[in-house]
C-alpha cells in the first residue's frame, strides 16, 4: 500500500471539493483548480476528508495512487494558501523591475533587457531589485515559471553571478592558478 496514497487529505472549511466523473474540482478563496483522475483511481469524500483508493495492485495503479493523492493535496493547499518561489539575483548591475504583477524586466548583463510575462494564474512581486517572488495557486506552474526565469542566467561557478533559488548553494570553482 502506498504510504502517501493511503493518507487522507484534510479539507479546510474555506475550500469546496467537487468530485465528478473522472474529474476533481477544488475551489477556494484564491481560485479554482481542476484535475482529471485516471480510471484505476477512485476518489471519495467523507466529512472534511478526501480519500484516494486504487482498484487493483498492478504496478501502474500503485504509482498513480500516491501521485493522484499528492496532486489533489497540492490543489487544496494552492486554493487555500497558494504557493510561492523566491529567486535571488547576484551580480553587479543585475536587477529586476516589476512593470505590473504580470510582467518583469530583467537586467542580466546582456546588451538588452529581458522581458518575462507570467502565464495565467501566476503573478510576480519584486520586494527588492535583487529578489523576485513568483506567486500562484498551481504548484507546477509556479515552479516551472521560476525554473524558466532561473534558466535565463544560471549561476556560474566562478563568480556566482546569475539567478538562483532562495537558499540555493552554488559550488564555487577555483579560478586560474598563477605559477
Amino acid at each position: 500500500m502506498s504510504r502517501i496514497g493511503k493518507a487522507p487529505i484534510v479539507v479546510p472549511s474555506v475550500v469546496s471539493v467537487d468530485i465528478g466523473e473522472g474529474v476533481v474540482t477544488v475551489s477556494g478563496p484564491r481560485g479554482v483548480l481542476s484535475k482529471s483522475i485516471p480510471d484505476r483511481i477512485a476518489v471519495s469524500r467523507s466529512g472534511d476528508e478526501i480519500r484516494v483508493e486504487r482498484s487493483d495492485d498492478e504496478r501502474e495503479s500503485r504509482s498513480l495512487h500516491g501521485l493522484t493523492r499528492a496532486l489533489i493535496n497540492n490543489m487544496v493547499i494552492g486554493v487555500s494558501e497558494g504557493y510561492q518561489r523566491d529567486l535571488e539575483i547576484v551580480g553587479v548591475g543585475y536587477r529586476a523591475v516589476a512593470k505590473n504583477d504580470r510582467h518583469l524586466e530583467l537586467q542580466l548583463g546582456f546588451s538588452h533587457p529581458v522581458f518575462v510575462e507570467a502565464p495565467d494564474g501566476v503573478n510576480f512581486e519584486v520586494p527588492q531589485p535583487t529578489r523576485i517572488r513568483v506567486l500562484g495557486i498551481d504548484k507546477q506552474k509556479v515552479g516551472q515559471v521560476a525554473a524558466e526565469i532561473r534558466a535565463l542566467r544560471k549561476p556560474e561557478p566562478y563568480k556566482g553571478k546569475g539567478i538562483r533559488h532562495a537558499g540555493e548553494v552554488v559550488r564555487r570553482k577555483a579560478g586560474k592558478a598563477a605559477i
